[in-house]
């Protein structure tokens, strides 16, 4: 069992790099969603661009460190198959499939704008992009206390820190809206 660092370690290091991809990519297609909106040129240039740029973060990092910490978080479990009995690693799988629900509908927006179909708005893009963040704060404090008898303190904790997600993106749209170069 002395590899069981390593693996962890691996596993860890797959983690941060699948919500790196998960942190960007909406960002991405805001900016994707905002270049529509330009005169030609601009608009077909820009669009060509983000169209690779996201192409090569889904499918070079994003998709491959989900799978990565996938195997390793599965190498885990069958280093030490007690840990999946532990209340504070049920919750966190709960969240972690909720996680794999937001790489998939990213995979579906993703795909939408690369056939230059915009469904969503900016405002949508900006909000969305911050469910990555809600997700993460839970597993982080879910893994780090393993805790799961302040289960109560964790969602109010996450509404707490949803509302100042929002907050933030209501005070920044502000900002934009006086200074569109902000």
């Amino acid at each position: 069992m002395a590899y069981y660092q390593y693996v962890k370690a691996l596993h860890l290091i797959f983690v941060i790099t699948w919500f790196a991809g998960l942190f960007y990519v909406p960002r991405l297609f805001m900016y994707h969603i905002e270049a529509t909106q330009k005169d030609s040129p601009e608009k077909e240039i820009l669009s060509r661009q983000l169209k690779l740029m996201t192409k090569r973060l889904w499918f070079i990092i994003t998709w491959p460190s989900m799978i990565l910490a996938s195997i390793f978080a599965f190498w885990l479990f069958y280093i030490n198959p007690a840990l999946i009995y532990a209340p504070w690693m049920q919750i966190k799988l709960g969240f972690v499939f909720l996680l794999y629900i937001y790489h998939f509908k990213n995979h579906q927006i993703f795909k939408q704008l690369q056939g230059d179909s915009i469904i969503y708005s900016t405002s949508f893009m900006r909000i969305w992009n911050e469910v990555a963040t809600l997700i993460l704060f839970a597993v982080v404090f879910l893994a780090v206390l393993k805790d799961a008898r302040n289960w109560v303190y964790g969602i109010v904790g996450l509404v707490l820190l949803a509302v100042l997600l929002m907050l933030g993106i209501k005070l920044y749209k502000r900002i934009r809206d006086k200074n569109p170069n902000a």
